[in-house]
């Protein structure tokens, strides 16, 4: 399975894409079966595991999150944890010609992806424009091939936040209608394009506040120079706008960078003194 390239990414990449085995990393709660001994007169049915549930909170690290497969073993959400399930769907492993379709396959994974992502602003409470200023992103879980071939067809969407990187927020007991809580807002250590400049949310020390975002037309991403130009208008009049003196505000842009434009981040960042 691949789902997952961007919670890893998200450091450098504010986007998402969900969750996957790596081939070089074993997750603490690995999704397997024990092998079983049989005789010939026995057999041992082939086992799917349990399905996920809507609000089942997980305990996962930062790796865990990018490099998991099936599904862990959820905690009490009273517990510490860093990962709420918000939606529950099933992968279509049949094709229209009536062929079984591979739980890591392109479509199945690309259906998961879709499904979590759409549904996460709505889970948050926030618009699809307004989840790009939070650390808040949706990070997604299919069954190993080894509990597809038993018949597990389920996907799992999870919210998850970065709190600084490679380190996951705490969430809280219930994640609904959370995204506009000043904790899980987009924050920096220092100036976009400093050496200090590192992103955290904002309940940990930060100097500057992410405050709106421009979106960068085409397919092929332009010349920095071009995106700069393009972003300085409308980065100018929100810091203006925020400014106790209209005449005297500072404001920076943060221009994607070829790999969080290959990730799916097709916009820039305006930023602000905190």
């Amino acid at each position: 399975m691949r789902a997952a390239r961007t919670l890893a990414a998200l450091v450098a990449a504010l986007v998402l894409v969900g969750c996957t085995a790596s081939p070089d990393e074993a997750p603490a709660a690995p999704d397997e079966t024990p092998t079983a001994t049989t005789t010939p007169s026995e057999t041992v049915p082939p086992d799917p595991g349990p399905t996920p549930e809507v609000g089942e909170c997980h305990a996962l690290t930062f790796r865990q999150a990018v490099a998991v497969v099936g599904r862990t073993d959820p905690v009490a959400c009273r517990r510490k944890h860093t990962a709420q399930t918000y939606f529950v769907g099933r992968l279509r492993l049949r094709t229209p010609a009536g062929r079984t379709r591979r739980v890591d396959s392109d479509a199945a994974q690309r259906q998961a992806r879709t499904t979590c992502t759409s549904r996460l602003p709505r889970h948050l409470g926030l618009a699809p424009r307004e989840l790009r200023l939070t650390m808040a992103r949706a990070v997604w879980f299919t069954p190993s091939p080894q509990r597809a071939e038993a018949g597990a067809d389920w996907f799992r969407c999870d919210v998850v936040a970065v709190a600084s990187p490679r380190t996951l927020l705490r969430l809280p007991l219930r994640t609904k209608g959370w995204g506009d809580a000043p904790a899980v807002a987009m924050c920096a250590t220092a100036a976009p394009g400093t050496k200090g400049f590192r992103r955290v949310a904002c309940g940990a020390r930060h100097s500057w506040l992410a405050v709106a975002t421009v979106d960068i037309p085409g397919r092929r991403l332009p010349a920095q120079g071009a995106v700069a130009d393009r972003m300085e208008g409308p980065c100018g009049d929100v810091a203006r706008a925020r400014a106790a003196d209209p005449l005297d505000f500072t404001w920076s842009q943060e221009v994607p960078t070829r790999e969080q434009w290959d990730a799916g981040q097709r916009y820039g960042i305006c930023w602000v003194p905190a």
